[in-house]
């Protein structure tokens, strides 16, 4: 069971996952090396399965978010999951999801040019709805 020491660690953790030991100790009221026990454990028990960082997508290239829900044509995945294996540089994620569709493709796309390409290989192994992001 996590305490109000750990949800503080995980919450000053999520702002900023470069902070040092001794610096997360300092905003949580622990030492460096009690905090880092604390981390340890959080990781060991599967809390924290990782660390990330949030990545400009506009200064990488990437103009066009999107989200596509995916409607696949038979109840046979493994085409359209075969396809999109070969699509990593564009996808984000691949959510298998209930409700309206089959996946949501969470994707980032240099060009509505490549969107477009994209759009058309896909509906040869799935139908598919189409949200473009505008703002965030």
């Amino acid at each position: 069971m996590l305490d109000h020491t750990d949800m503080r660690i995980l919450e000053e953790l999520s702002n900023n996952s470069r902070l040092s030991m001794k610096e997360l100790g300092a905003k949580v009221h622990l030492t460096g090396p009690a905090v880092s026990a604390r981390v340890m454990k959080l990781e060991d028990e599967g809390v924290i399965e990782g660390y990330s960082i949030k990545l400009n997508q506009a200064k990488l290239g990437y103009f066009v978010h999107a989200f596509i829900t995916i409607i696949t044509k038979s109840t046979h995945h493994a085409p359209y999951l075969s396809f999109i294996k070969t699509q990593e540089g564009n996808i984000v994620r691949n959510y298998k999801i209930s409700g309206d569709g089959c996946y949501l493709l969470e994707c980032k796309f240099p060009s509505n040019e490549i969107l477009n390409t994209f759009l058309e290989e896909l509906n040869e192994h799935a139908n598919y709805k189409l949200s473009i992001v505008i703002g965030k």
